[in-house]
C-alpha cells in the first residue's frame, strides 16, 4: 500500500523560509515523478513543483522554491524561501509512474494528506 506523509508546515512570516518533506512508501521511490501540489481556501488545487531527475516548477514560484529528491530516504522536500502572503495553502505531495514532470493533477495516482503552510505579511 502507497502512504506519503508530509511534514515541514507551518506559520512563517512573509520573506521567511520553510522546507517541506515528502516520505513515501510502498512504491519504488526511484520510478516515480514526485510533485508537490498547494490549494488555497476557494480556488482550485494547482502545481507547484515537480521532480524526476531535475525540478519543473510553477511560473508563481520558480526562483524561490526548489524541488530536491532523495531516492536512499524515498523523500522529497520543497525548499520555499521568500515566501508571500499568496503562497498561503495547504499543500500535497503527489506521485505519478512516469519519466517525464506533468502539470496536471489528474495524472498523479498517489496523494499525501497535505500539510498547512500560512505566510502572514
Amino acid at each position: 500500500q502507497v502512504h506519503l506523509g508530509e511534514s515541514g508546515g507551518g506559520l512563517v512570516q512573509a520573506g521567511g523560509s520553510l522546507r517541506l518533506s515528502c516520505a513515501a512508501s510502498g512504491l519504488t521511490f526511484s520510478t516515480y515523478v514526485m510533485a508537490w501540489f498547494r490549494q488555497a481556501p476557494g480556488k482550485e488545487r494547482e502545481f507547484v513543483a515537480a521532480i524526476r531527475w531535475s525540478g519543473d516548477y510553477a511560473d508563481s514560484v520558480k526562483g524561490r522554491f526548489t524541488i530536491s529528491k532523495d531516492n536512499a530516504k524515498n523523500t522529497v522536500y520543497l525548499q520555499m524561501n521568500s515566501l508571500k502572503p499568496e503562497d498561503t495553502a495547504i499543500y500535497y505531495c503527489a506521485a505519478r509512474l512516469g519519466l517525464a514532470t506533468n502539470w496536471q493533477r489528474s495524472s498523479y495516482d498517489y496523494w499525501g494528506q497535505g500539510t498547512q503552510v500560512t505566510v502572514s505579511s
